[in-house]
């Protein structure tokens, strides 16, 4: 999902929230001006709700509104609706909202200080509402005419599906068709960039969002292959539903002139779901600095006067930042409390190899590790020397919940499926992560980072924080 149309998604909450509240304010002006002028009957100015109060109305039919309009999909990031389509929706909505507000001063057997306000209100709402998005409209094609947020797209297949899919999307202005992949055999209006066994040249030389798979007869491998080269490199992969067995739960069906199709997405975090794991991210850490400031200044002076050397381990034996990999294999800076002796690290590499206890991938754990400090082997037992991440949270670097942040140099040794749990950022903690730690397999593990990437939601995250302070009050216990 591009970041154009996640803005332009979020930003349709406050505009319509605005929009609500101005159309109360005005109605309420309305209704006096009316009555001045003789073309309403007077209204008794004793029962008339203060500033304060008609704005607090105002506010809650508003949110009200929202609620409806999300039940509605209006705040859906990826829309091919049309602006009449979206109005009628609007009118739709609004009629609902209007009623809603009616049962609500039924069943509380209250009752506004004008009708007649109210309904100015509601006609009012409708035409801001429509302005409202009608000024989004125009900004976002106004922006994707001179080329900001288009997203790239090319089609593998060149058949009768393709040629009508690209005529109906060559009109909407939120797409660059870039071509096709695929023969020559039959005449097309796209430019043929080449054959698909090409199909990875090809995509990595060209910046593409979007792959639109129409070709039916091609090899279970094939399909695999292009379907693996997609979510390796985050490009958003669609295809004609009878071309392959759908093996995913992320999927959404839409239609482009009667012809279904499926969007595959990795994972629910693509959209909303990454909106809404970043504002848990935000809060989850300033509380978590908030809860944990005693320990972690207990846990400085502690390490400071075990052993010489900084507090936190920031920087390698070469005086080079530490980093781990992120997200679509960004490397970021990395932070954690000192637990070994300084400038020890590379000895895992060398003098230490031998005595490497993870064999299975290119994951490094030294038994009886000397380079720990004694206040380190307290802190990484319940997992303190950790705790300094949150600030990689608050940066975006990384999440609460997450696959394990590797080193680069285990990153490089990766193989080609390993490369799947980069597709979201790493965790503070995750499914591996209270598994069985380091103890895990490295293929378990990357299996149930993949589980847990394509099985997101909210709940699981919850959980998961819970279920890993029950882990660390457990070796509390033990």
């Amino acid at each position: 999902m591009k970041r154009f149309e996640i803005f332009f998604g979020i930003i349709k909450i406050p505009i319509d929230l605005i929009m609500v509240v101005l159309a109360f304010a005005a109605a309420y002006q309305l209704r006096i001006f009316t009555e001045r002028m003789d073309i309403a009957q007077p209204i008794d100015y004793t029962i008339l709700p203060t500033a304060s109060e008609y704005l607090q109305f105002s506010i809650k039919a508003s949110l009200a509104l929202i609620i409806i309009f999300a039940l509605g999909k209006m705040y859906a990031l990826k829309t091919t609706n049309k602006f009449s389509q979206e109005s009628k929706r609007v009118f739709v909505l609004v009629i609902i909202w209007a009623m809603a507000i009616i049962t609500y001063f039924f069943f509380t057997r209250t009752f506004p200080f004008s009708r007649l306000a109210i309904g100015y209100s509601w006609a009012l709402a409708m035409i801001l509402l429509i302005f409202g998005r009608a000024l989004i409209r125009i900004l976002q094609v106004a922006l994707l005419r001179r080329g900001i947020g288009k997203r790239s797209l090319i089609f593998i297949g060149n058949n009768n599906i393709t040629k009508e899919i690209s005529t109906a999307l060559s009109q909407d202005s939120s797409y660059k068709i870039m071509g096709l992949i695929g023969s020559k055999t039959k005449k097309t209006d796209l430019k043929i960039l080449g054959p698909l066994r090409e199909f990875e040249k090809i995509l990595k030389r060209r910046k593409v969002d979007e792959v639109i798979q129409t070709k039916s007869d091609i090899s279970e491998t094939q399909n695999e292959d292009i379907l693996e080269f997609c979510e390796l490199n985050h490009i958003n992969y669609r295809f004609i539903p009878d071309l392959l067995d759908v093996r995913r739960t992320n999927i959404e069906i839409e239609t482009i002139r009667g012809v279904p199709i499926i969007n595959l997405k990795p994972t629910p975090l693509d959209g909303w779901g990454k909106v809404v794991k970043r504002i848990m991210d935000i809060i989850g850490a300033t509380f978590g600095f908030i809860v944990l400031s005693p320990i972690f200044i207990i846990t400085a002076i502690a390490i400071k006067l075990d052993s010489k050397g900084p507090i936190l381990f920031t920087k390698l034996d070469d005086g080079s930042p530490v980093k781990r990999i992120g997200q679509h294999g960004k490397p970021f800076k990395f932070y954690k409390f000192r637990s070994m002796h300084p400038n020890t690290h590379n000895l895992r590499y060398t003098k230490l190899a031998e005595k490497n206890v993870r064999g299975d991938g290119p994951l490094v754990k030294i038994k009886d590790d000397p380079r720990i400090t004694k206040v380190g082997k307290f802190i990484r037992r319940y997992s303190i020397d950790e705790l300094p991440q949150l600030w990689n949270v608050l940066m975006g670097n990384m999440s609460l919940v997450g696959p394990r942040p590797h080193l680069p140099e285990e990153v490089e040794k990766y193989q080609k499926h390993h490369h799947f749990v980069l597709t979201i950022k790493p965790g503070l903690t995750g499914v591996a992560q209270i598994s069985g730690r380091s103890d895990l397999h490295f293929e378990d593990e990357v299996k149930l980072d993949r589980f847990y990437i394509e099985n997101w939601s909210v709940w699981k995250d919850i959980k998961l924080i819970f279920k890993t302070v029950g882990v660390i009050l457990k070796r509390y216990e033990e």
